[in-house]
Formats: C-alpha cells, sequence, structure tokens
C-alpha cells in the first residue's frame, strides 16, 4: 500500500511546487485523496465521424451559469457562445444564439487566474463555432485561498459542469435549447487547468471527451495513463516556461498514446502567448481552431490547414503526430 502511494505523495508535493511560480499566495495545507490511475487506452482512432465546420464567423453571446458542486464547491461558469447579428464586435451579454448545433469546449483557467483572463483567446473559439464554458474554481481562482493541491478535486469540478451545461440543450426556455452538438465536446486548460485536463484522460477520465488542449501543462498528480477511447491531444508549450518547464510538458507528450501534436514557442513563456502577444495569440489561436474544427467537426480540411498556421510568423514549430 505504501508503496503505490508514495509517489503519488511525491508528484503532489511536486505539484504544489511547480505551479505556486503563478501566484503569491500562501502555502496549501489540504491535502485531497488522488484517484488511483486506470488501464491504458488501447482505442486507436478518433470517434468523431467526417464533417464540415462552419464557414462564417459568428458575433459572441456570453452568460453566468452559477453552479455548486456537492454544496461546498461553488462554480460560477462563464459561457461563451456562437450570437445571432454582426461579427466582431465585444461579447453581448444574453445575446440570442445562432441557429445551429455547436461543439462545446470546457475550459479549465490556471492558479490565481479566471475564466475573463482567457476571453481574447475563447472567443475566438466562440466566434469561429465552438461553445466555451470556463468554470472559476474554488481555491485556485483568484481571489481564494489559492490551494494549489485542490487542482486533483478539478477534474471531477469539469466533469460536474459538463452535465449540467449539457443538460441546458433539452432544458425548456433556456437561450441554449437545441444549440448544443452533446455528442461532441472537448476539454482544454493552461497551466494548473492543464493538469485539470491531463486529469480528464487520465486517473479520472470523462468518457465523453472527443479531443483536448493542454496549454503549459504537466501531469504530475494526475499521471500519464492515459484511458479510454482515443481523444487527439494538442500541447501548447513555451520553450522559456518559467513556471512549468517545457520538458515537463514535452514529457506528457511523448507519453501520449493517440493521435497527437505540440506547438512549441521557442520564445514563449508561462501564458503571454495566451493573453497578451498578439501575434504569438493569432498563431496559437488559429492552431487551435483548426484543431478543435478538425476534431469536434471532423473536418479534414482544418486538420491539413494546421501545420500552415503554425508555422506562420516562424513564431512556433510544431511537432504533427496527427
Amino acid at each position: 500500500m505504501f508503496r503505490r502511494r508514495a509517489p503519488m505523495l511525491l508528484a503532489t508535493a511536486l505539484l504544489a511546487a511547480a505551479l505556486t511560480g503563478c501566484s503569491t499566495a500562501p502555502a496549501p495545507t489540504a491535502r485531497p485523496t488522488a484517484p488511483s490511475e486506470p488501464p491504458r487506452a488501447t482505442t486507436p482512432a478518433p470517434r468523431v465521424p467526417a464533417g464540415t465546420a462552419p464557414s462564417e464567423t459568428f458575433a459572441v453571446g456570453v452568460r453566468l451559469l452559477r453552479l455548486n458542486r456537492g454544496g461546498d464547491r461553488p462554480l460560477p461558469v462563464t459561457i461563451w457562445y456562437p450570437a445571432a447579428g454582426d461579427a466582431g464586435k465585444a461579447p453581448k451579454r444574453g445575446a440570442t444564439a445562432a441557429d445551429g448545433r455547436f461543439p462545446l469546449v470546457m475550459f479549465s483557467h490556471g492558479l490565481g487566474g479566471r475564466p475573463d483572463d482567457y476571453a481574447a483567446l475563447l472567443t475566438r473559439w466562440t466566434a469561429a463555432g465552438f461553445v466555451v464554458a470556463a468554470p472559476a474554481f474554488p481555491h485556485t481562482s483568484r481571489g481564494t485561498d489559492s490551494n494549489v493541491l485542490d487542482v486533483l478535486n478539478q477534474p471531477a469540478d469539469v466533469s460536474y459542469v459538463l452535465d449540467q451545461v449539457l443538460a441546458l440543450d433539452a432544458k425548456a426556455d433556456d437561450p441554449l435549447r437545441g444549440r448544443l452538438a452533446t455528442d461532441r465536446v472537448a476539454a482544454a486548460g493552461h497551466s494548473a487547468g492543464g493538469v485539470t485536463t491531463i486529469g480528464l484522460f487520465t486517473a479520472s477520465r470523462d468518457k465523453r471527451l472527443d479531443a483536448g488542449v493542454v496549454f503549459a501543462g504537466t501531469a504530475l498528480g494526475v499521471g500519464t495513463a492515459f484511458a479510454g477511447a482515443a481523444a487527439p491531444l494538442l500541447f501548447v508549450h513555451g520553450e522559456a516556461d518559467e513556471v512549468v518547464k517545457y520538458a515537463a510538458g514535452k514529457a506528457v507528450y511523448d507519453a501520449v498514446p493517440w493521435p497527437k501534436a505540440m506547438l512549441s514557442l521557442p520564445n514563449g513563456d508561462h501564458g503571454r502567448a495566451l493573453l497578451a502577444d498578439d501575434a504569438a495569440l493569432r498563431v496559437v489561436s488559429d492552431t487551435t481552431v483548426g484543431f478543435l474544427r478538425w476534431t469536434l467537426y471532423g473536418d479534414e480540411k482544418a486538420k491539413a490547414g494546421i501545420p500552415a498556421d503554425a508555422a506562420r510568423g516562424g513564431i512556433a514549430t510544431l511537432d504533427d503526430r496527427l
């Protein structure tokens, strides 16, 4: 028993050390119980059938869904969705949803972050034809106790939020009724949210997920025993990342047994490509949109365009094993 627990306890301690560079909060004291790792995946191919992604650019609507898992884990969820109206304007709260059924992307923020911090990227995904749901986690979002060890509880939070968001598709009078492609779902996340996302494909595998995008993530605490049906994964990591070292992200990528790609930014740090650097953001945005169009719409043309999107401007390199 001790031999099995010791590596997980060590990994949890290292996780705290690795990610506290995102925050100046006091060291956490709680230690959640991590689940055991399931068997390694064997399914060789993605599940989404061939199709075509929307060619139009959508306006963006936004709403807040207030959830609470178990009564003691408040999870306010920002939902961006394709909306009727003119594209290119700021997200409109309460806008009418566009016609159609749109795949869902669950996004997990980093330690000390909030969903709105990533709006520049997430609204681009939405404008391309995706609903994006991003919870603010109860112990790792800005203004909380910044308990980094609570990251190990976050995969279950995401699965709970996914349950509730998917239910909106059949909820009478809900603005998203009939607007969700409930069988086409991806998970994505940055830093501590990258750990959360990896966990959704390993120790806390959510079988509804068809794909994932991991920004500056590490497997410490959640392992690399990828399980269940094959889900293509895209990793995005700055080679100059000062918080989660590039080698740590690359090690997880190397362990993935499914179709995969890694977008590496030689001058990229821990988060500027997502939050501030316009040129890098464009490359990351276009590459991830192409990946999501392929994995959630089955659009082979989008897949074919990923290498060109990644190479634009010489900002990044792509290891493409999709």
